[in-house]
């Protein structure tokens, strides 16, 4: 039984039982409990026999009217949360809170408690750790609660947060596995939007709230997870996260971040998988206005640029862009706009490294990349051209000139040592395949089974590129086609995977 009922002065079924063993006339002693301990309603002792003769149990009569009176005490709570002053408001639901604590254990009670909880900024520490030392008060406890408790108890936030990471993680490579693929539904395929409708994303900002400490744990949860595991798809969680606060407009925690601009920014690129003018030089003026002392925010920009959806955005800009310079013959180094998409894919793909080292400067940009790689791969787009106009001219007006099938070895060079290099040219062919440029794509194949930390074999090129692969469908009857691509490139990966 309920001790909390006899320190609000209730009789309870012990009284009960000892007002039974001490009466000479038990019939007497019930009526006059049922009376003192009945609704005191005058006209009600008249309406009682009529429900007695309908067959209608007291208890269900007292159980219906304690249901209807807790709601409306749950609806008066949650209206003095909202009435007069802050000050006033908040005493009397601490006053209330007082009154009722005792009985928290008691279910039918429970409900109106936690509501008093639920509405209170601060609940007294005393009582908080009562409802924490508890398992199922706790798991009973609003999520505003929740938080005031987790504030101060990162260990327990974590095992809180924990399992919703490990769902995160394994959606994502659930999406990557799928055979479920084309060329129009992707990994890459869904808006920020859409993505940050997630059920752990939701969840997550829910327990977050308006809660820096708790925000400022979860990016701590997620670096140390990024930096353990390697694993980038944390690092879109970074983004999505604040993104979703963003959505709510959490000021109180959108304005704290220093990223928040940044990623607003970047995120609109990633909805239209495009890096404009107009943003580049938004971006450009937030990575240039990082002040001396403030380094430590390019730790976390850089793990918002390494976000694949982010390394494919400022990737498929960089081909894009690099086609508009074939057509103005404009050199990359004349470009602002490819520097800076440049700097960004260097500042993400040296995301885990400056966590790790804990020094926040910018990695310096090799300037081969500039001056020899990228003029490379105009080459190519330029000998594509020039094949397929030559191929349109009439028959006596040509001359039999094979398509240029030698990879230089610069090339092959590149995709091995840098890692930006290996990433664009990684999605130069992406952009090839789809494309439909059988040559080009049997041109280059070779290069991609010795690459950079093995990343034509990583599971985001993979997925991009067996997607692409569809829209060649009618090669895959041509034997040499399937040579090169399953003999000489997929069947490669069995023996690096063995290694591994």
């Amino acid at each position: 039984m309920y001790a909390g009922l006899q320190e609000l002065g209730v009789a309870n079924g012990e009284d009960l039982k000892e007002t039974l063993t001490n009466c000479t006339e038990p019939l007497k002693a019930i009526e006059q409990f049922q009376t003192e301990n009945g609704v005191l309603l005058p006209s009600l002792q008249s309406a009682l026999p009529f429900l007695d003769l309908h067959g209608t149990p007291r208890l269900e009569f007292h159980q219906s009217v304690f249901d209807e009176l807790r709601e409306k005490l749950l609806e008066r709570v949650s209206a003095i949360a909202l009435e007069g002053k802050v000050e006033e408001r908040y005493k009397k639901l601490e006053d209330l809170l007082e009154k009722s604590f005792s009985l928290v254990k008691m279910p039918s009670i429970q409900p109106v408690v936690m509501c008093v909880m639920k509405h209170l900024p601060k609940v007294p520490e005393k009582k908080l750790k009562l409802v924490m030392a508890d398992k199922d008060l706790y798991k009973a406890c609003a999520v505003e609660v929740k938080r005031q408790i987790w504030q101060d108890n990162q260990a327990l936030f974590g095992d809180e947060v924990s399992p919703l990471l490990k769902q995160y993680i394994l959606e994502k490579e659930n999406v990557l596995f799928s055979s479920d693929i084309s060329v129009l539904h992707n990994f890459f395929s869904p808006s920020p939007k859409t993505r940050r409708q997630g059920e752990v994303v939701q969840k997550l900002t829910q327990m977050i709230g308006k809660n820096v400490k708790l925000y400022d744990m979860v990016l701590q949860f997620l670096r140390t997870l990024f930096l353990r595991t390697r694993n980038i798809h944390y690092c879109t969680l970074r983004a999505e996260l604040l993104m979703s606060l963003h959505d709510l407009e959490i000021s109180e925690i959108c304005t704290v971040d220093p990223c928040h601009k940044f990623t607003w920014c970047l995120d609109a690129c990633i909805r239209e998988k495009f890096v404009d003018n107009k943003r580049a030089r938004e971006l450009q003026g937030f990575l240039d206005g990082v002040k001396k002392g403030q380094e430590q925010v390019l730790g976390d920009l850089s793990m918002i640029l390494c976000d694949p959806f982010a390394i494919n955005t400022l990737a498929l800009s960089t081909i894009r862009h690099m086609q508009d310079l074939v057509g103005q013959d404009t050199l990359p180094r004349e470009s602002p706009d490819m520097l800076l998409l440049l700097r960004m894919l260097s500042l993400g793909q040296g995301a885990w490294d400056m966590i790790d080292s804990q020094v926040f400067k910018e990695p310096k940009m090799e300037v081969e990349l500039i001056t020899r790689f990228l003029p490379m791969l105009m080459s190519f787009v330029v000998d594509d051209q020039t094949f397929n106009v030559d191929q349109k001219l009439p028959s006596e007006e040509k001359g039999p000139i094979p398509y240029p099938s030698t990879i230089p070895e610069a090339f092959t060079k590149f995709l091995q040592e840098n890692r930006i290099a290996c990433e664009i040219g990684l999605y130069y062919i992406l952009h090839i395949t789809k494309q439909r440029n059988k040559n080009a794509f049997l041109k280059l194949l070779p290069a991609l089974v010795e690459t950079f930390s093995d990343l034509a074999f990583g599971d985001i090129f993979l997925h991009l590129l067996t997607g692409n692969l569809t829209l060649l469908g009618e090669e895959f009857a041509l034997e040499d086609f399937c040579t090169s691509l399953f003999d000489n490139f997929f069947l490669t990966a069995c023996s690096k995977v063995g290694k591994l």
